[in-house]
């Protein structure tokens, strides 16, 4: 991808929906062919920020997802890139069979950004967490799948989703995450990046638990334990070679997400190294459940999704690399 035509200075210090609602005006300013698409969540997406410079291209369908999703495939047919907003679990659940089916299935150009993904509802209710979406649309044949880790990337991650041809779901947030990238990071779809070197072992992590891999990583340092941390922005395609560099040269891999250990990052990442090169691998993850209601730290913290579990996972990994059990 060519060099970002985004200032990343602007969004340093954003939210993750400001970010968004900030990236997509900018982008709408110099394509044209851009249209969006709400589901009554044009103000709480921040997608907004686009809606006011383009009311003739913005199209707001009320609660309904599933419509929505549709119509996006209507405007994809007609040449346009329609950006079809709204939160992690009605894209993912409520228009399941719509994204299957009216995009994925004629591989439209359409791209699906969705906000309040995994745990930042977790006051709402289980009805409103996002739990399950990236192992429902890693599934779907020709989904690219894109989750950003900061506002810094999230802009950047827009810039390249938009210009990535086919399907693509990007999973954002809701509020303020820990800032890990400065203005200078490079983002490309299906590559992913190595944001701290180390060879005993290595964790992959993507979204607001790479911020958790990365406090772990300074932890075990101080007790003499190299961790390489990898950012897998892109859940699909995954970056192969990553994965199968990081189990030769590190023999032990754990993985981190705000999402169901069943069929997320961490399954994937199994999958690869069953089939290549066999190292344990240990999933940081919800571990099959639903997650309750609470305060979303409080939730989290409860959940083991934290820098803490990471560390414990790792020292069990090492102990099997070792061969121990």
């Amino acid at each position: 991808m060519a060099k970002s035509s985004l200032s990343m200075k602007d969004f340093e210090n954003m939210s993750i929906r400001d970010a968004f609602g900030t990236a997509l005006a900018i982008m709408g300013e110099k394509m044209p062919e851009l249209v969006l698409l709400g589901a009554d969540a044009l103000g709480s997406t921040r997608a907004t920020a686009f809606a006011k410079k383009f009311p003739e291209r913005t199209f707001n369908f009320g609660i309904a997802e599933q419509e929505m999703v549709s119509a996006a495939a209507g405007f994809a047919v007609c040449g346009k890139i329609p950006i079809a907003v709204a939160y992690g679990f009605l894209i993912s659940m409520r228009a399941c069979e719509q994204v299957r089916t009216d995009i994925c299935y004629p591989n439209l150009n359409v791209k699906l950004m969705a906000t309040h993904t995994g745990l930042t509802m977790a006051e709402a209710g289980t009805t409103h967490h996002s739990t399950e979406d990236v192992s429902i649309m890693r599934s779907f044949a020709n989904m690219t799948v894109v989750a950003p880790a900061d506002a810094v990337e999230t802009a950047k991650a827009i810039e390249a989703v938009i210009h990535h041809p086919g399907p693509v779901y990007l999973r954002l947030g809701r509020g303020a995450m820990p800032a890990v990238y400065s203005r200078d990071y490079d983002f490309e779809i299906g590559r992913s990046i190595v944001c701290r070197e180390g060879n005993d072992a290595t964790v992959i992590a993507y979204g607001i638990m790479l911020a958790e891999a990365l406090v772990a990583a300074d932890q075990l340092a101080q007790q003499g334990i190299q961790l390489r941390v990898i950012n897998m922005h892109t859940i699909k395609p995954l970056d192969v070679e990553s994965i199968l560099a990081a189990a030769k040269e590190t023999g032990a891999i754990v993985t981190a997400e705000e999402h169901t250990v069943c069929g997320g990052l961490g399954e994937a990442v199994a999958g690869v190294t069953a089939s290549c090169y066999p190292v344990p691998v240990l999933r940081v993850g919800i571990d099959d459940t639903f997650c309750g209601i609470g305060p979303e730290d409080g939730v989290r913290k409860k959940l083991g999704l934290s820098a803490g579990t990471i560390i414990s996972f790792v020292r069990e990994a090492l102990i099997m690399k070792k061969g121990g059990k």
